[in-house]
């Protein structure tokens, strides 16, 4: 069975977008960024929700190619294209870059590849996550928390139904006085 890890950048009042998506706030330093792009590499299979794809499809596939990409950009960029992704949209169209669209159901699709035999898989995209924790599919919360208060927008977490009980495997602070927390869901 494979684990189900949701981590995002996100500010101190909970929020992974201020008003207007905007996400000036959350610049990684070089350590954040190359924590998320190690993380990339331990991950069999990334699952998109349509926002987030657009934004990472939009620069990714050729951000190995920009003239000021940084080493870790271009080894981010190669591993991004390379690692198998799934969408769930029904307004896209098609994809690319080793990714498989779905249209249907995601929670039903989630739960059938997280019965699968294989490596962890990411979640990506607020939207998406919270149909996932609302349906209890979370393993891990990897919270990479800004001090930054943006007052409104898009939250991290969604309305939940019920508690969920977690227990806190790693915490660390990163240059600029974010803090990295990981959380595993007690079942």
């Amino acid at each position: 069975m494979r684990k189900l890890i949701y981590g995002m950048n996100l500010s101190l009042d909970g929020y992974i977008a201020a008003p207007g998506d905007d996400i000036g706030w959350s610049t990684p330093s070089d350590e954040l960024f190359q924590f998320w792009s190690d993380r990339l590499q331990t991950t069999e299979l990334s699952l998109y929700g349509r926002k987030l794809w657009e934004s990472m499809s939009s620069y990714w596939p050729t951000g190995d190619q920009q003239p000021d990409a940084t080493p870790a950009e271009i080894e981010f960029a190669r591993r991004w294209r390379d690692m198998s992704k799934v969408v769930f949209s029904s307004t896209v169209d098609a994809v690319d870059w080793n990714t498989r669209l779905v249209t249907g159901d995601a929670v039903a699709e989630i739960t059938r590849l997280k019965a699968e035999d294989g490596g962890p898989m990411d979640i990506a995209g607020a939207t998406l996550a919270g149909a996932a924790m609302r349906a209890g599919l979370i393993d891990e919360y990897v919270l990479a928390t800004a001090p930054v208060l943006v007052g409104g927008g898009t939250p991290f977490f969604t309305a939940l139904d019920n508690w969920v009980n977690l227990n806190l495997v790693e915490t660390r602070t990163l240059p600029g006085g974010v803090t990295l927390t990981r959380y595993e869901t007690r079942r």
